[in-house]
Protein backbone atom coordinates (compact mmCIF):
# COMPACT_ATOMS: atom_id res chain seq x y z
CA UNK A 1 0.00 0.00 0.00
CA UNK A 2 1.19 3.18 -0.84
CA UNK A 3 1.71 5.36 2.34
CA UNK A 4 2.34 9.37 2.01
CA UNK A 5 2.81 11.72 4.74
CA UNK A 6 1.54 15.27 3.69
CA UNK A 7 2.79 17.67 5.76
CA UNK A 8 2.23 21.29 5.75
CA UNK A 9 4.94 23.63 6.56
CA UNK A 10 4.78 27.19 7.61
CA UNK A 11 8.17 28.34 8.32
CA UNK A 12 11.33 26.42 7.72
CA UNK A 13 12.69 26.02 11.10
CA UNK A 14 9.39 24.49 12.41
CA UNK A 15 9.84 21.11 10.58
CA UNK A 16 9.14 17.38 11.44
CA UNK A 17 12.18 17.09 13.53
CA UNK A 18 11.95 13.30 15.37
CA UNK A 19 8.63 12.12 13.57
CA UNK A 20 10.23 12.27 10.49
CA UNK A 21 12.66 9.07 10.99
CA UNK A 22 9.76 7.29 12.56
CA UNK A 23 7.55 7.74 9.38
CA UNK A 24 10.37 6.56 7.06
CA UNK A 25 11.02 3.79 9.36
CA UNK A 26 7.49 2.79 8.62
CA UNK A 27 7.83 3.35 4.96
CA UNK A 28 6.19 6.72 4.40
CA UNK A 29 6.98 8.85 1.76
CA UNK A 30 6.95 12.24 2.97
CA UNK A 31 5.88 15.48 0.41
CA UNK A 32 5.66 18.52 2.00
CA UNK A 33 3.72 21.43 0.84
CA UNK A 34 5.31 25.40 2.06
CA UNK A 35 1.88 26.90 3.26
CA UNK A 36 1.69 30.61 1.65
CA UNK A 37 4.14 28.74 -1.65
CA UNK A 38 2.55 25.63 -2.46
CA UNK A 39 -1.06 25.22 -3.17
CA UNK A 40 -2.72 22.55 -1.15
CA UNK A 41 -3.59 19.34 -3.11
CA UNK A 42 -7.35 19.10 -4.46
CA UNK A 43 -7.06 15.31 -2.93
CA UNK A 44 -7.48 15.20 0.27
CA UNK A 45 -6.99 11.34 1.37
CA UNK A 46 -3.12 11.15 2.15
CA UNK A 47 -2.56 8.48 4.11
CA UNK A 48 -1.55 10.96 6.63
CA UNK A 49 -1.49 14.62 7.33
CA UNK A 50 0.49 16.46 9.25
CA UNK A 51 -0.23 20.44 10.32
CA UNK A 52 2.50 21.51 11.77
CA UNK A 53 3.03 25.20 13.71
CA UNK A 54 3.98 28.85 12.75
CA UNK A 55 3.90 32.67 14.19
CA UNK A 56 0.10 33.56 12.56
CA UNK A 57 -3.28 32.44 14.35
CA UNK A 58 -6.79 32.01 13.41
CA UNK A 59 -7.75 35.27 14.01
CA UNK A 60 -4.89 36.29 11.53
CA UNK A 61 -7.49 34.98 9.17
CA UNK A 62 -7.68 38.39 7.10
CA UNK A 63 -4.10 39.29 6.12
CA UNK A 64 -3.22 35.30 5.52
CA UNK A 65 -5.50 33.59 3.31
CA UNK A 66 -3.42 30.46 3.54
CA UNK A 67 -5.26 30.33 7.28
CA UNK A 68 -8.61 29.97 5.30
CA UNK A 69 -7.76 27.95 3.22
CA UNK A 70 -6.40 25.30 5.49
CA UNK A 71 -9.27 25.26 6.97
CA UNK A 72 -11.37 24.48 4.64
CA UNK A 73 -9.15 21.88 3.66
CA UNK A 74 -9.09 20.11 7.22
CA UNK A 75 -12.30 19.99 6.74
CA UNK A 76 -13.26 17.99 3.99
CA UNK A 77 -9.97 15.84 5.59
CA UNK A 78 -11.68 15.93 8.52
CA UNK A 79 -14.74 15.01 7.09
CA UNK A 80 -13.24 11.25 6.40
CA UNK A 81 -12.18 11.02 9.95
CA UNK A 82 -8.42 9.77 7.79
CA UNK A 83 -5.46 10.14 10.12
CA UNK A 84 -4.33 14.27 10.89
CA UNK A 85 -1.88 15.64 13.35
CA UNK A 86 -1.66 18.99 13.86
CA UNK A 87 1.26 21.00 16.20
CA UNK A 88 0.48 24.32 17.90
CA UNK A 89 -0.98 26.17 14.76
CA UNK A 90 -1.74 22.90 13.15
CA UNK A 91 -3.52 21.98 16.41
CA UNK A 92 -5.66 25.02 16.44
CA UNK A 93 -6.20 24.94 12.55
CA UNK A 94 -8.01 21.41 13.36
CA UNK A 95 -9.59 22.89 16.16
CA UNK A 96 -10.75 25.73 13.78
CA UNK A 97 -12.45 22.89 11.46
CA UNK A 98 -13.91 21.40 13.80
CA UNK A 99 -15.85 24.17 14.32
CA UNK A 100 -14.29 24.90 18.24
CA UNK A 101 -13.37 28.52 19.09
CA UNK A 102 -9.60 29.67 18.93
CA UNK A 103 -8.62 32.66 20.44
CA UNK A 104 -5.93 35.02 22.10
CA UNK A 105 -5.29 33.85 25.63
CA UNK A 106 -3.85 37.32 26.25
CA UNK A 107 -0.72 34.58 28.10
CA UNK A 108 2.57 33.13 26.77
CA UNK A 109 3.53 29.77 27.27
CA UNK A 110 7.09 29.54 26.10
CA UNK A 111 9.64 26.82 27.87
CA UNK A 112 9.47 23.84 29.20
CA UNK A 113 6.93 22.64 31.65
CA UNK A 114 5.09 19.22 32.16
CA UNK A 115 1.56 18.17 31.28
CA UNK A 116 -1.20 17.32 33.47
CA UNK A 117 -3.10 14.37 31.78
CA UNK A 118 -6.90 13.68 31.30
CA UNK A 119 -7.62 10.24 32.63
CA UNK A 120 -9.24 8.59 29.68
CA UNK A 121 -8.63 5.18 28.19
CA UNK A 122 -5.71 4.83 26.12
CA UNK A 123 -4.41 8.51 26.27
CA UNK A 124 -0.93 8.02 24.53
CA UNK A 125 0.49 11.11 25.84
CA UNK A 126 0.30 9.50 29.37
CA UNK A 127 4.17 8.09 28.89
CA UNK A 128 5.61 11.24 28.86
CA UNK A 129 4.79 11.22 32.52
CA UNK A 130 6.32 14.52 34.64
CA UNK A 131 8.89 15.38 31.67
CA UNK A 132 8.39 18.75 30.60
CA UNK A 133 7.62 19.29 27.13
CA UNK A 134 8.21 22.45 24.99
CA UNK A 135 5.13 24.87 24.85
CA UNK A 136 5.48 27.99 22.58
CA UNK A 137 2.15 29.61 22.06
CA UNK A 138 -0.07 32.49 23.28
CA UNK A 139 -3.35 31.42 21.29
CA UNK A 140 -5.73 28.60 22.79
CA UNK A 141 -8.31 26.03 21.40
CA UNK A 142 -11.50 25.08 22.94
CA UNK A 143 -11.86 21.24 22.77
CA UNK A 144 -14.28 20.57 19.45
CA UNK A 145 -17.36 18.90 20.45
CA UNK A 146 -17.19 14.71 20.29
CA UNK A 147 -13.32 15.23 21.10
CA UNK A 148 -11.51 14.26 24.80
CA UNK A 149 -9.12 16.80 26.30
CA UNK A 150 -5.84 15.13 26.78
CA UNK A 151 -3.49 17.14 28.23
CA UNK A 152 -3.44 20.74 30.36
CA UNK A 153 -1.08 23.02 32.21
CA UNK A 154 -1.87 25.32 34.62
CA UNK A 155 -1.42 28.87 32.01
CA UNK A 156 -3.27 26.65 29.31
CA UNK A 157 -6.25 24.23 30.90
CA UNK A 158 -6.48 22.51 26.90
CA UNK A 159 -3.13 21.80 25.89
CA UNK A 160 -4.26 18.61 23.52
CA UNK A 161 -7.56 16.83 22.27
CA UNK A 162 -8.09 13.81 20.25
CA UNK A 163 -11.07 12.29 18.55
CA UNK A 164 -11.42 9.27 18.15
CA UNK A 165 -8.02 7.46 17.02
CA UNK A 166 -7.28 9.36 13.76
CA UNK A 167 -7.23 12.61 14.88
CA UNK A 168 -4.42 14.38 17.33
CA UNK A 169 -4.28 18.05 17.95
CA UNK A 170 -1.19 19.60 20.21
CA UNK A 171 -0.39 22.74 21.69
CA UNK A 172 2.78 22.13 22.82
CA UNK A 173 6.17 21.13 20.29
CA UNK A 174 6.78 17.47 20.97
CA UNK A 175 8.29 16.88 17.64
CA UNK A 176 11.24 19.66 17.90
CA UNK A 177 14.69 17.61 17.85
CA UNK A 178 16.57 19.17 20.42
CA UNK A 179 19.55 19.22 18.03
CA UNK A 180 17.95 21.68 15.95
CA UNK A 181 15.89 23.80 18.75
CA UNK A 182 18.66 26.94 18.41
CA UNK A 183 17.15 27.75 15.22
CA UNK A 184 14.21 28.49 16.79
CA UNK A 185 15.80 30.34 19.56
CA UNK A 186 17.33 32.59 16.13
CA UNK A 187 14.28 32.56 14.65
CA UNK A 188 12.37 33.93 17.39
CA UNK A 189 14.93 36.35 18.85
CA UNK A 190 12.34 39.18 18.41
CA UNK A 191 9.63 37.47 21.03
CA UNK A 192 12.21 36.28 23.41
CA UNK A 193 13.31 39.71 24.09
CA UNK A 194 9.70 41.00 23.75
CA UNK A 195 8.72 38.37 26.76
CA UNK A 196 11.63 39.01 28.49
CA UNK A 197 13.06 35.12 27.91
CA UNK A 198 16.34 34.37 28.01
CA UNK A 199 17.94 32.19 25.39
CA UNK A 200 20.58 30.55 27.96
CA UNK A 201 17.26 29.45 30.24
CA UNK A 202 16.05 27.57 27.49
CA UNK A 203 19.57 26.39 26.16
CA UNK A 204 19.72 25.14 29.72
CA UNK A 205 16.09 23.58 29.61
CA UNK A 206 16.95 21.57 26.21
CA UNK A 207 20.31 19.87 27.70
CA UNK A 208 18.31 18.96 30.60
CA UNK A 209 15.05 17.38 29.35
CA UNK A 210 15.98 17.41 25.26
CA UNK A 211 16.96 13.91 25.36
CA UNK A 212 14.77 11.91 27.14
CA UNK A 213 12.14 13.89 25.45
CA UNK A 214 13.11 12.40 22.00
CA UNK A 215 12.85 9.23 23.32
CA UNK A 216 9.61 9.67 24.92
CA UNK A 217 8.11 11.78 22.00
CA UNK A 218 9.15 9.30 19.77
CA UNK A 219 6.98 6.61 21.87
CA UNK A 220 4.24 9.25 21.52
CA UNK A 221 4.25 9.19 17.75
CA UNK A 222 4.74 5.66 17.34
CA UNK A 223 1.98 4.95 19.64
CA UNK A 224 -0.35 7.24 17.74
CA UNK A 225 0.62 5.84 14.40
CA UNK A 226 -0.15 2.29 15.34
CA UNK A 227 -3.66 3.29 16.81
CA UNK A 228 -4.40 5.19 13.68
CA UNK A 229 -3.71 1.87 11.81
CA UNK A 230 -0.18 3.32 10.09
Amino acid sequence: MDKTALVVQHVAFEDLGIIEPILLGRGFTIQTVQAGVDPLPDDVTASLAIVLGGPIGIADADRYPVVVQEIAWLERRLDLNLPTLGVCLGGQLIAAALGAEVSSSGRTEIGFAPLTFSDVSGNVLSTLGETPVLHWHGDEFAIPEGCELLASTPLFHNQAFRRGENVLALQFHLEVSPLTLERWFIGNAFELAAHGIDPRDLRRDTAAFGAALEELGGQVYDAWLTGAGL
